[in-house]
């Protein structure tokens, strides 16, 4: 009697949490909806200090959004791989020149990323419905529109279209009964220099670095 009323309470208990119809799943899938801020982290020539227009650089938040595939593959109980494959990300940065003449001039570079992100996931113990994860990992980027935007503007400083970017971040996963939702914050940091040098623009010369910045908020929907 003692063991039937003990697996009754252990049944209800479980019944009583969304948690436990997904922890025994593999592989999660879904889609990520995301919005954006970038930027460049700008190192400047040492010539900038003897240029007769242009007396500082540097790069402003410009807004954008992601729309992408998630495959999570788990390995343990608190470890799983994410990839979201592929991910497209539009974003705009703006390169904000001040000039000898007190007057600001900007130039906004628009760009359509299609991102290969891979992501080591650790998730914390589950508490009822919920249950915190950190990330880290890395992606590679390709910047689709950089061939129409050269066509468009020669005066505009050129980046180079191809990045590997480091990420981290962190979020939570809110389980219902047919879909976990996993709101998320995410930092990124560009690791190649993507200034294309110009000597003959005055945008270009007083640059010697770039490198992309930035953060994201999304929201996971997988099952």
């Amino acid at each position: 009697m003692f063991i039937s009323l003990f697996s009754s309470s252990v049944f209800a208990q479980k019944g009583t949490f969304n948690y436990y119809a997904f922890e025994d799943k593999t592989f999660y899938f879904g889609i990520t909806l995301g919005y954006n801020q970038s930027n460049y982290r700008v190192v400047p020539n040492k010539t900038l200090i003897q240029n007769d227009s242009i007396m500082g650089i540097e790069s402003t938040r410009g807004a954008g959004f992601n729309l992408g595939i998630v495959t999570n593959i788990e390995f343990s109980r608190n470890f799983d791989v994410r990839f979201m494959l592929p991910t497209l990300s539009f974003a705009e940065r703006t390169l904000q020149y001040k000039m000898t003449d007190r007057q600001l001039i900007e130039k906004k570079i628009e760009s359509v990323f299609l991102e290969f992100p891979i992501h080591l996931r650790y998730k914390s113990a589950p508490y009822k419905d919920t249950r915190l994860f950190v990330i880290a990992g890395a992606k590679y980027s390709v910047d689709l529109a950089s061939n129409s935007r050269a066509r468009r503007a020669e005066g505009l400083v050129k980046v180079i279209p191809n990045d590997f970017v480091l990420e981290y971040g962190l979020g939570f996963q809110i389980f219902f009964p047919y879909f976990v939702l996993s709101p998320e914050i995410k930092f990124s940091h560009g690791l190649r220099n993507l200034h294309q040098p110009n000597p003959n623009l005055i945008y270009s010369s007083p640059i010697d670095k770039l490198f992309s910045r930035g953060f994201a908020i999304s929201f996971h929907f997988e099952g």
